[in-house]
């Protein structure tokens, strides 16, 4: 194709093209090169009505030449007229440009699919672009998104505050809406890593977690969000844990007795979970309580001292060697269980005083 000098006052740009979206300071960067070293590159126009010309790729080239007064361009005349073929190349172009944003991507890809002048098909314009069908569908996923969330989407897989990648909100696209973006603004603002967004996901995707339960977990932050999924987890297991042999008859029948002497009217009379579902739901709203409560549940879990067989078993297998470390680690487990022990201590006056 011939490159031919245009007048920039014949050319006009693309309104309908993909990439809308400018960073103000990469234009300035522009401009600064092409005045200095001129354009490196040609764009590509295409022949409109009155001897005029419309930008098929070239956008920011075009901006930043009209910003600093050139009078022509040197540009590429495509004499193609069909719109899919346009606006396929178009696409294709911008893809291989920094800054194309992902949601520029996901509104293309919609458009060339539901657009009735286009009605393209997600495997038609993977064979064309040269994309897989699950990065077409992905990037189009993204839309599901409100505007605040859309406009904190940015390339690359760099976690940022405030922003958001990809990655980032691919485990969440398919919660419900009142879930699903308030979720991606706390996601943005405490700089989740991806793998901790999973967890969360998984969290509000579970059926045994009641959606008023799920709306207080949205008032807490991304690290109580994965610190709750942790208790939950851990709940869950204990749950699942086999009960305990039962006790003989006349036992049982004695337990019974005193348990409806001590046990609440609600609960007598049914009120009360009883099934594996609503176990799990009460566990989940117990997990929607103060981090203190939760640091507790962790403490109590983790906490084990050594039986009386341990202490004879294990005491006589230690060498000499080690002895003086093994004494030294355990009195510093000591001192810090003391520090603990008095700081709960102090938590416990502050709760009876309440």
């Amino acid at each position: 194709m011939d490159i031919i000098e245009i007048p920039i006052a014949l050319i006009d740009e693309d309104t309908d093209q993909p990439r809308y979206q400018f960073d103000e300071e990469a234009l300035q960067e522009l401009m600064k090169s092409i005045e200095e070293i001129g354009l490196l590159s040609p764009i590509k126009v295409r022949t409109t009505a009155n001897n005029r010309y419309k930008i098929i790729y070239g956008n920011r080239r075009y901006k930043a030449s009209k910003m600093l007064g050139k009078p022509t361009m040197s540009c590429i005349v495509s004499n193609v007229t069909d719109e899919m073929e346009i606006y396929l190349e178009q696409i294709a172009e911008n893809l291989t440009r920094e800054g194309f944003s992902p949601i520029e991507e996901a509104e293309a890809f919609h458009k060339l699919m539901n657009d009735a002048k286009f009605s393209s098909s997600i495997k038609y314009l993977s064979s064309k672009l040269g994309k897989p069908e699950s990065y077409i569908k992905n990037k189009c996923d993204l839309l599901k998104f409100g505007n605040a969330v859309k406009k904190l989407i940015v390339s690359g897989t760099e976690i940022r505050k405030d922003k958001l990648t990809e990655d980032q909100l691919l485990p969440i696209k398919d919660l419900a809406i009142e879930h699903r973006d308030p979720l991606a603004l706390i996601i943005a603002r405490d700089e989740m890593p991806v793998s901790d967004v999973k967890k969360i996901a998984k969290m509000f995707k579970d059926k045994d977690i009641s959606e008023s339960t799920k709306g207080k977990l949205l008032y807490k932050s991304g690290h109580e969000l994965v610190e709750t999924w942790s208790v939950f987890q851990n709940n869950r297991a204990e749950r699942a844990k086999p009960a305990p042999a039962k006790a003989p008859a006349k036992a049982q029948k004695a337990e019974k007795a005193s348990t409806t002497i001590d046990t609440p009217l609600a609960e007598q009379s049914g009120h009360l979970p009883s099934s594996q579902s609503q176990r799990v739901e009460t566990a989940a709203m117990e997990m929607a309580v103060a981090p203190i409560q939760m640091k507790l549940q962790q403490l109590l879990s983790v906490v084990q001292a050594p039986t009386e067989s341990d202490l004879q078993s294990d005491a006589s297998k230690l060498d000499a060697s080690e002895k003086d470390k093994f004494l030294n680690d355990v009195d510093t487990l000591v001192e810090h269980l003391e520090k603990q022990l008095s700081q709960w201590k102090k938590v416990r006056e502050l709760a009876y005083s309440k």
